[in-house]
């Protein structure tokens, strides 16, 4: 109650309420009835790690050494607890196995650490790497979606068996002991390093409940999705506009300026990237006559755009022209800062121009599009909403995909067709295969549960969920206030 009550009113959380890592593991269920707990295996690495950073820093009695929630689990109130562990720990330790991978649990405990760490990157430009991982059981690389692939780690460092066999190995086979001990001891080293090195701050804690899954949907393999940002920069901004906002590109574009200190498009991309995607970026000004409507999509994409940029009459035309094509697996997101004095000043004029602009893409889809399209008061709303933008453009892109017959397959054959993209290919793949499971566009979109069934078509992908995201969709769009 202490720590919810600290950041409800926005006050420092005093270093001793907490957690100095959050431990995140996958739950092994029981095997037969009355069988042994499996988890209290890593209930014991938790307690040796919690032994080993009491030793090592001088944190107080009566301090959280760590925080994994075993005993909350089945509690009234365990998902807010949980959050709040999430927004003020200092280090995530994910315990590495298939079972974690596969768990839509630990994805979301992921995913909320990882964004805290995103906007602490963007308030500070200063690096967050604050996630050590873990092998309980080793993982083949193959196997890893890509936020775990992307983590620069060593395991080599633990020991030779610890890499064969994980942690799980050497704390059940005795004559390993030895080695668990020197493995338990490097990690709670490692722990003490980071946490003594990145300084996250803390923020107000997500709702558990409703973030997204690190990982996509069990079945799903790397998707890709494209940022765009419409912007001018410096050197092209209209009279009068101040160019503290600006690059010497569209994407050196601050609109969060001088709060964020990085661009909205590498932060916008790394929390797409957060939700198992490749993703890239380009200027809207460079891509304006690629976009052809009358061509299936390879990937979903977001368009980020400046309301400034419709007082540029040609980046406006061509604006105008791309919101008549059809093209709804591309999303808008308008991100507006309300203490810039000048976009404060003209945004009545601002926000009619872009409508005028851009009537089909400003009224597009569900009602965290269209709020998104309206306007993203700041960074920390931009984190909330954008997810599930993305999640609607996926399901879009669902959609209008093309499909391909598996190749080889006799006509009327019983294999169904597949989808063409999103990872950028320009022609049916010698060995086709679904790029996203066929469900993403259930409830959770990146991170909904996947649909054992084979892959069908674009259209078979969409799950009952997906009548959310129609075009004509009028719900309430209260989705972006902060």
């Amino acid at each position: 109650m202490f720590l919810r009550l600290h950041l409800r009113d926005g006050g420092r959380v005093p270093a001793s309420v907490q957690p100095y890592f959050f431990l995140s593991y996958a739950h092994t269920p029981r095997f037969g009835a009355g069988g042994p707990d499996p988890d209290m295996w890593v209930e014991r690495l938790f307690r040796d790690l919690c032994s080993h950073v009491m030793a090592l820093t001088n944190l107080p009695a009566g301090a959280e050494a760590g925080f994994m929630d075993r005993e909350i689990r089945s509690g009234e109130g365990w998902s807010e607890r949980l959050g709040a562990a999430l927004a003020t720990c200092r280090v995530f330790v994910p315990l590495f196995s298939p079972r974690y991978f596969a768990s839509e649990m630990c994805g979301k405990e992921w995913f909320a650490f990882a964004q805290r760490a995103i906007q602490h990157e963007a308030l500070s430009n200063q690096p967050a790497e604050a996630i050590v991982p873990a092998l309980w059981v080793p993982v083949p690389p193959s196997q890893l979606p890509l936020p775990a692939e992307r983590l620069q780690f060593n395991h080599n460092t633990f020991g030779e068996r610890y890499v064969t066999d994980g942690l799980y190995g050497l704390i059940k086979l005795r004559g390993y002991a030895e080695q668990y001990e020197s493995a338990v001891y490097e990690l709670a080293k490692r722990i003490v390093r980071v946490a003594e090195t990145v300084r996250l701050d803390p923020i107000r804690p997500l709702d558990y409940r409703l973030v997204p899954s690190a990982f996509g949907s069990p079945s799903s393999t790397a998707r890709t999705l494209h940022v765009t940002v419409a912007a001018a920069s410096r050197h092209d901004l209209p009279e009068g506009r101040s160019p503290e906002y600006y690059g010497d590109s569209a994407l050196e574009w601050n609109p969060y300026h001088p709060v964020s200190q990085r661009p909205i498009a590498y932060v916008a991309e790394d929390l797409v990237r957060n939700l198992n995607y490749q993703t890239s970026v380009g200027s809207f000004d460079d891509e304006a006559g690629h976009f052809d409507s009358k061509q299936p999509p390879t990937r979903p994409e977001i368009l980020i755009v400046d309301r400034w940029a419709v007082e540029d009459e040609q980046r406006r035309t061509r604006l105008a022209a791309f919101d008549q094509e059809s093209r709804p697996w591309i999303n808008v997101v308008v991100p507006w800062n309300r203490y810039d004095h000048q976009s404060r000043a003209k945004e009545s004029e601002l926000a009619h121009r872009l409508e005028e602009t851009m009537p089909v893409k400003m009224s597009q889809g569900r009602a965290a599009c269209r709020a998104a399209a309206n306007g993203v008061a700041n960074m920390e709303t931009l984190g909330q909403i954008l997810p599930q933008v993305v999640e609607a453009a996926a399901q879009q892109f669902l959609r209008h995909a093309q499909v391909y017959p598996p190749a080889g397959s006799p006509a009327g054959g019983a294999d169904r067709p597949r989808l063409l993209g999103p990872m950028g290919m320009n022609g049916p793949p010698a060995t086709p295969r679904a790029p996203f499971p066929p469900n993403a566009a259930g409830a959770g979109g990146a991170a909904g549960a996947g649909d054992p069934a084979g892959a069908g078509s674009a259209a078979d992908g969409i799950a009952d969920g997906a009548d959310d995201n129609d075009d004509n969709d009028r719900g309430d769009a209260d989705d972006s206030e902060s």
